[in-house]
């Protein structure tokens, strides 16, 4: 009896990379915008809350996120630059972009995380309310948004891991919008002498209408 072995088709092998690159470059854009949108609206919302004694009675504080830390939010604007950056260089450009891009996420989720526990925006503004520089807030609490902050830069982090892999796969920002590359001029249109309109479109084109 005689086996057969099946020989896989060149076509198929060399579709395979192209395959990867598209599926990857789908999710690193997802993933990059999702996770920047996720991180400024997380900076938005309330981080902490606490209260500070005025007058013998307690008088409600909150500190939103970009009270606590405008890290995340800096960040986010970064990394969004980045993601689109990565398309308008090549090589060693897009490999910078990309680890940039990735840096940026893992400085939103350092961030974040360290502005759970953090009470500091919330006794300066204890200190304000109260006249007292030395007054702290009391019954701190924080709320999941830092926690949601910091999956967005887990998501901006998984972009930038992709385009560092599979980067070099993307397609570029076409070479006729690189700088130093000229636009092919187009002839110029046979003007006719008896309509001034066609005269003045072309002097706006920069056309002869003469045709000398």
């Amino acid at each position: 009896m005689e086996y057969v072995t099946a020989v896989p088709h060149p076509r198929s092998e060399a579709a395979a990379p192209a395959r990867s690159g598209r599926r990857s470059l789908a999710v690193a854009l997802l993933s990059g915008a999702l996770g920047a949108a996720v991180a400024l609206l997380a900076t938005r919302q309330r981080w902490a809350e606490g209260t500070a004694t005025v007058a013998g009675g307690h008088f409600p504080l909150t500190a939103t996120g970009s009270d606590v830390t405008g890290v995340p939010a800096a960040l986010a604007v970064v990394g969004l630059a980045a993601l689109v950056a990565v398309f308008a260089v090549r090589r060693a450009g897009r490999f910078a972009v990309a680890a940039l891009l990735a840096l940026s996420g893992a400085g939103i989720v350092a961030a974040a995380l360290a502005g759970v526990a953090d009470g500091s925006a919330l006794d300066d503004k204890a200190a304000a309310t109260t006249g007292d520089t030395s007054a702290t807030v009391q019954a701190l609490t924080h709320t999941a948004w830092p926690y949601a902050a910091a999956a967005g830069g887990v998501l901006i982090l998984l972009a930038g891991l992709l385009a560092l892999r599979y980067g070099p796969r993307w397609p570029a920002m076409s070479g006729r919008y690189e700088r130093g590359t000229e636009r092919p001029r187009r002839s110029a249109r046979p003007v006719d002498p008896e309509r001034p309109e066609e005269i003045w479109k072309a002097l706006d084109r920069g056309e002869d209408p003469t045709g000398a």
